[in-house]
């Protein structure tokens, strides 16, 4: 570590803020540049921030100056789970120092640790994970065993790490804090998604030992992040609503209030249960059915039918197999006659339905609950179907009166993984009320994908003749209408 002048690293010691601009020739945002002015003054740091302000960035540049300007260090930095650590601050901290010839020529970077070439022994950076399933023991070893007279703990996306990760970064900041020749930081950064874990305490209940730095997308805000184009934050704002839970993470770095936690509440769903509408409301507009397969001997086949903004009474089947599931389908198709149908096809468990039906020359479509969702707030295709039912109940929409149903849209809460909205899993639900929530799931589906209703009368009958029918496209692009 000759390479450098003793009293530029103490400069760079002292003002990270200058490491940065002489080092990688850039120049910090504002708000970065205040954080590399507190971190050499704080012991504990958090940045709660919007999606993409360069958060990850920072932490690179804190680590990258503790390793640089202090003598033999110890770093040890996680995230919310291997991959997420891999792709985000371990290939940042690659990025930067291939920018240094400095860095290039002191230290070596390698999969999980980053260390001093005069002393790989006892000067590095570590990345350290748990195991998926571990218990809070083995998470609190992810950052236990530190010992040095310079330690640095870095948490990454910190919204979702648990509360015994956290436990042990804190031991070792308690053995150096008030003792001469010791310094030991904590540096955590990510965004609000949960209203639990390291990061809620330090901006709630531990607010008083932490320095919080807020970053924002919000276009009204002076010292909002420069890196989130000022359009998009003002269209998801237009688009969603400034109280939406995703707008509150992603655009404004705030966490979402604990009673949305849930999808939609009971007075909701009791109100669209009564609500009727006359049927020139609907009479023109697409007849879409949801089918939910059952996955088990005690769950149910739900076929549910929805026009418009009324939803009516389901078909329920138990222990059908696919040919008479079909049949069933079938039936429904023709008595409502259906513009369209999505089925559940989640780990295939729809397959046989879906081929009879197309022997019976019905074309329906197969919707994994897992695959990718068309709106890039969802965590999945599940996710965005149960939150636009529940947007559609909200809106106006009328259900039949069924209290399994009233139960598992209340029962069903939602979450965020990473910046996504994901709800809870069918397994999870069906602990918590005894029952799969096939009801939700088969209403759910009727919102799978936008579809383009036949030609009706004012009573709601098909106005074509036979043969045009044949030829009505309902998924025609170009011609789709909006899922409601």
């Amino acid at each position: 570590m000759n390479l450098l002048a003793v009293d530029k690293i103490r400069l760079w010691r002292e003002k990270p803020q200058v490491m940065v601009r002489e080092l990688f020739g850039v120049t910090p945002d504002a708000w970065q540049d205040d954080v590399l002015a507190m971190f050499p003054h704080t012991p504990r740091m958090a940045m709660k921030a919007c999606k993409g302000p360069g958060k990850t960035c920072v932490l690179a540049w804190l680590c990258w100056n503790f390793l640089l300007t202090r003598l033999q260090p110890k770093i040890a930095a996680t995230s919310i789970s291997g991959d997420n650590l891999a792709d985000g601050l371990w290939t940042e901290m690659a990025l930067w120092q291939g920018r240094s010839p400095v860095l290039r020529a002191a230290f070596t970077w390698t999969k999980t640790r980053i260390t001093c070439n005069d002393s790989p022994e006892t000067w590095w950076m570590s990345a350290r994970t748990w195991a998926q399933g571990a218990d809070s023991n083995r998470q609190a070893d992810t950052l236990a065993g530190l010992h040095a007279d310079n330690m640095m703990f870095v948490l990454d996306e910190a919204g979702g790490i648990p509360d015994g990760v956290m436990a042990a970064a804190e031991a070792g900041l308690a053995n150096a804090i008030g003792k001469s020749g010791l310094e030991a930081h904590i540096v955590m950064a990510g965004n609000p998604t949960h209203l639990e874990g390291p990061l809620y305490r330090a901006c709630t209940s531990e607010r008083s030992l932490w320095e919080v730095i807020e970053i924002t997308s919000d276009p009204d805000d002076p010292k909002r992040t420069p890196r989130v184009s000022v359009e998009w934050a003002r269209q998801q704002i237009q688009k969603y609503g400034r109280d939406n839970p995703w707008v509150l993470v992603n655009v404004f770095g705030k966490f979402p209030p604990s009673s949305l936690n849930a999808l939609i509440g009971p007075d909701e769903v009791k109100e669209a249960m009564s609500r009727h509408h006359k049927l020139d409301d609907y009479a023109k507009a697409a007849k879409i059915l949801g089918v939910d397969v059952a996955r088990e001997g005690d769950d149910k086949s739900i076929i549910f039918p929805r026009q418009g903004i009324v939803a009516f009474e389901p078909v329920v089947m138990r222990n059908f197999d696919s040919l008479q599931g079909a049949g069933a389908v079938a039936r429904k198709w023709h008595d409502f006659d259906a513009d369209g149908c999505f089925m559940d096809n989640t780990g295939g468990f729809g397959a046989g339905w879906l081929d009879q039906l197309r022997v019976l020359n019905r074309d329906p479509v197969g919707i994994h609950f897992a695959g990718k969702a068309s709106d890039p707030r969802y965590f999945n295709k599940r996710a965005e179907m149960l939150f636009l039912a529940c947007e559609w109940v909200k809106d106006g929409g009328a259900l039949p009166n069924i209290p399994e149903l009233l139960e598992e849209m209340t029962s069903t809460t939602y979450f965020f993984n990473k910046d996504a909205l994901q709800v809870e899993d069918k397994d999870q639900i069906k602990q918590k009320i005894g029952r799969s929530p096939d009801y939700f799931d088969a209403l759910g589906l009727t919102f799978a994908h936008p579809v383009h209703p036949a030609l009706r009368d004012a009573l709601g009958a098909r106005r074509a003749h036979s043969s045009e029918r044949r030829q009505h496209d309902p998924f025609s692009r170009g011609r789709l209408l909006g899922r409601r």
